[in-house]
């Protein structure tokens, strides 16, 4: 069975050894080892809090992209909906201008005609005066004895004078 176990003094020197091995690891490799997953584990985990906060501030940033996008789009409405209300408003101001520049210059026309008019009725009166001053410059001037040729020339001034009105209207 020595084969198999080791003797005494190996033992003893193999505890030394290992012992000592622990000792000198202990004393200058395993601080510097551990010291170093321990600077590993915490960059890991300032990598994946980075990466958190990265990806909540892109979440806030989506949302703040969305909320712009939104109020850009109601601004946009809003201002196309006002250059409507502008565009109707010119419209209906032009139409209304022009509905009054229709009724001034149709009250100009029919204050020109009503003036005309009054000329030529006060043209035809005149025109009338002097045809009754002339029937009566004929009655006085034949002097006519008799009442139906004064009949005949009033009738015909009174015909003349019609004829005259008709051309003139």
């Amino acid at each position: 069975m020595e084969l198999v176990l080791p003797g005494l003094g190996l033992t003893f020197w193999m505890v030394l050894v290992f012992g000592t091995l622990l000792f000198l690891l202990k004393k200058f490799a395993w601080k510097p080892i551990l010291s170093a997953l321990n600077e590993r584990e915490n960059s890991i985990e300032e990598a994946l809090k980075s990466a958190e906060l990265a990806r909540e501030q892109m979440a806030k940033l989506q949302s703040d992209n969305e909320a712009l996008y939104k109020q850009a789009r109601e601004e946009r409405d809003q201002i196309l909906k006002e250059a409507r209300e502008m565009k109707d408003n010119i419209i209906n101001e032009a139409k209304r201008a022009a509905e009054d520049e229709g009724k001034r210059m149709i009250q100009k026309a029919s204050d020109e005609i009503s003036k005309q008019k009054a000329v030529a009725i006060a043209e035809l009166k005149g025109q009338v005066a002097s045809l009754s001053v002339n029937i009566a410059e004929k009655l006085i001037s034949n002097q006519l004895s008799n009442s139906t040729e004064q009949q005949n020339i009033i009738a015909n001034q009174v015909n003349n004078l019609n004829n005259n009105q008709q051309a003139i209207a």
